[in-house]
């Protein structure tokens, strides 16, 4: 059925049916799900004050605007969901073992260390693995995720356990979120003499919103200010309950510094696997799994950490992992050491990708080389199309015309470059989530960079066309371009923790406040005669009244308690027959308005000057 005409147009009404779109989709893609023609389309947005072309990607908001006013019901289809649709339409699924239970195999725990900024994550980890992480840490804090398998001995046999190293800075809550969603079990890390913190409780939701077990490690029991029993109390608080309490939550007293009890937070991790989860996986089927981290490496291209969830992944494989593919050159180990192929639950070192994928994509085995670049052009185009769509203000006409009276929007460009996705990830969230308070419709930021690896020419022509500030989070230039960025004079800023970075961009972002300025008022003089002076005009002689006047200050003229003439200057100030820079209360003097002559006996003169107010 077809609606009446608007604007000349026919365009076909629904009844309410639902039209599932992508992120990012277009007019044209509306069009084709109610077979009706795109120009018609984009008429009813021009009638609705939205300027949208065919083929333009756009928002949730408009979709569903539109929809409204053709009476469909429109469903933006989820990221996870579109790329199940994806997977389909190549006979692929992710997420689940193939075959009969026969063919399910137990599989290590992979285990995701957690808790506030220096409570001894990493050193736990340390003094798991024997080795020393975290010296190589900017500012004692863990910027990337890592992952590592150790084997211990457990009921006289050899266990191996997966673990997952997570920062801890508050920025990284993007990471960590994808960290527990990969894991099975939760390592939670409190220091015994600062108790529970902010990121404390984040990590606690996080692995409650995960669903998984959580073993908790009271760490630094060695100090002197050491309260493991108030650790248990707090933790009592978000619902986790020690044993000893009568709960089922397991508390471990650990020092990572001192070594002590780490065999029994080991025996704790599989103690609460084999109580709690039925940890299998078919080793047999094609090999899937998630990339943890990448990063592009000087010698050997994209290399991407990956923990292989299920199946068997091996040298040689086709596989594709979010927007990057290629065949698996080499796999590496957690120690450096090559291996021929990995199974479940083991962490390995991935190199022949063509890309560096995002942290947190899924890794899949394909049959070839094709399937694998045609799913991740989808992946790439249907991306591309979602942050256009987002980075894309919606204004109507009504707000045009007030945006173009109090002037633009200022806007920061930034470009973002850094070595490994995960950082960069968690920097543009934490960038582009900058709390501006009260100034937020005035100064904006906008993220139309980023990637892995250093930073090149190509960076630095974006930023001279766009005018952009290039952020290198452990990176530098490349090649030419910090020569190319000094002559053309780009801002290039270079940061090794996070928190640095946030505090410059917020500073920057506040600096481009249009300044305001309140009226401050100097003093009043009460015209007592008025003197007219050849090839200057007419003088005030006043009595001043209150405060000072000043040369060259701003004023205004009062009759009568209405303000006459506004905008004037003191463009002249004597006192008898010398010149004068300010005359204070109680004293006489003669002021001269420049051009303005209209100037009466018993007129008011207001002094005043403009300052700049702080903006907070």
């Amino acid at each position: 059925m077809s609606a009446p005409a608007l604007g000349g147009v026919q365009v076909p009404r629904g009844s309410g049916e639902v039209v599932r779109l992508p992120r990012g989709a277009s007019l044209s893609d509306f069009a084709d799900r109610i077979n009706a023609n795109p120009a018609a389309l984009v008429t009813v947005m021009f009638h609705l004050g939205e300027m949208v072309t065919a083929t333009q990607s756009v928002n949730e908001d408009t979709l569903q605007l539109l929809g409204a006013e053709l009476n469909y019901t429109v469903q933006v289809v989820s990221p996870e969901d579109e790329d199940r649709e994806l997977l389909e339409s190549f006979d692929l699924t992710f997420g689940a073992d193939e075959g009969e239970d026969d063919n399910l195999v137990a599989r290590p725990p992979v285990v995701t260390v957690m808790g506030h900024v220096d409570h001894g994550k990493t050193r736990l980890l340390d003094a798991i693995r024997h080795t020393n992480v975290m010296r190589d840490e900017a500012g004692g804090i863990t910027q990337h995720i890592g992952a590592y398998q150790v084997h211990v001995e457990h009921e006289d046999i050899d266990r191996a356990i997966t673990f997952i190293d997570t920062p801890g800075h508050e920025a990284f809550t993007a990471m960590r979120a994808r960290g527990a969603s990969t894991t099975d079990i939760v390592v939670l890390v409190v220091a015994a003499d600062d108790g529970v913190m902010p990121q404390t409780i984040e990590a606690l939701n996080h692995a409650q919103a995960a669903d998984v077990p959580i073993v908790v490690a009271v760490n630094k029991i060695d100090k002197e200010d050491a309260n493991p029993a108030k650790v248990r109390q707090q933790l009592t608080e978000y619902g986790l309950v020690a044993e000893e309490y009568g709960g089922d939550t397991m508390f471990i007293d650990v020092s990572a510094r001192s070594n002590i009890n780490i065999d029994g937070l080991l025996e704790a991790i599989l103690l609460t696997a084999d109580a709690a989860l039925d940890l299998r996986a078919n080793p047999d089927q094609d090999a899937q799994g998630i990339a943890i981290e990448a990063h592009l490496d000087r010698g050997r291209g994209p290399v991407a950490t990956v923990l292989v969830q299920r199946g068997t992944l091996r040298v040689g494989d086709s596989v594709v992992a979010g927007d990057a593919f290629g065949r698996v050159r080499a796999m590496l180990d957690d120690n450096g050491e090559p291996v021929d192929e990995a199974g479940p639950s083991r962490p390995v070192l991935v190199l022949g990708l063509t890309s560096v994928p995002g942290a947190g994509d899924s890794l899949l085995v394909v049959e070839e080389d094709r399937i694998a670049r045609q799913i991740a052009d989808r992946r790439s185009a249907r991306e591309r199309n979602a942050q256009l769509a987002a980075t894309r203000r919606r204004i109507s006409l009504d707000d045009l015309d007030k945006a173009l009276a109090a002037g633009s929007v200022e806007q920061l460009n930034l470009i973002i470059k850094g070595d490994v996705s995960g950082s960069v990830e968690a920097l543009e969230d934490a960038l582009v989530n900058i709390d501006l308070g009260d100034y937020k419709d005035e100064v904006s930021l906008r993220v139309i960079g980023r990637g892995v690896g250093a930073i090149n020419e190509n960076d630095i022509n974006l930023a001279i066309a766009s005018d952009a500030v290039v952020i290198g989070f452990n990176v530098r230039p490349a090649g030419k371009a910090g020569e190319i960025a000094n002559r053309e004079g780009v801002d290039v800023r270079y940061y090794t923790v996070i928190y640095q970075a946030i505090d410059e961009v917020e500073a920057a972002l506040k600096g481009m406040l249009k300044p305001e300025y309140e009226e401050v008022q100097l003093g009043t003089a009460e015209v007592r005669e008025v003197f007219r002076v050849p090839r200057i005009g007419n003088v005030a002689g006043c009595l001043v009244r209150t405060g000072t006047i000043r040369r060259n200050s701003k004023a205004r003229l009062v009759r009568d308690g209405v303000v006459v003439a506004d905008n004037l200057t003191v463009e002249s100030l004597r006192r008898f027959k010398d010149d004068a820079t300010e005359v204070r209360e109680g004293f006489e003097c003669g002021v001269g308005l420049g051009s303005y002559n209209d100037i009466k006996i018993d007129d008011v003169i207001e002094t005043f000057e403009l300052r700049e107010k702080p903006r907070g």
